[in-house]
């Protein structure tokens, strides 16, 4: 089974943000996107686990970053 994990900069706290639709449960945060990657990659197994889901066969990530333009 293949699961997606979307990441997203939140510019007014200075985190990332990890979630995901089809991993119920998900909800982290880290100050690097690398910190971040890993925790999930521990985390989103046991959440399957404990919901009872299909293994994970692979995670599929989506990174989102928008800042503000200073003009």
């Amino acid at each position: 089974m293949e699961y997606k994990v979307n990441f997203i900069w939140d510019e007014e706290t200075g985190v990332w943000i990890a979630q995901s639709d089809d991993i119920p449960g998900l909800i982290l945060e880290g100050g690097s996107l690398d910190a971040l990657i890993e925790r999930v990659r521990f985390a989103a197994p046991e959440l399957i686990e404990l919901n009872n889901a299909p293994s994970v066969n692979s995670l599929y990530f989506s990174v989102e970053r928008r800042e503000k333009v200073l003009a």
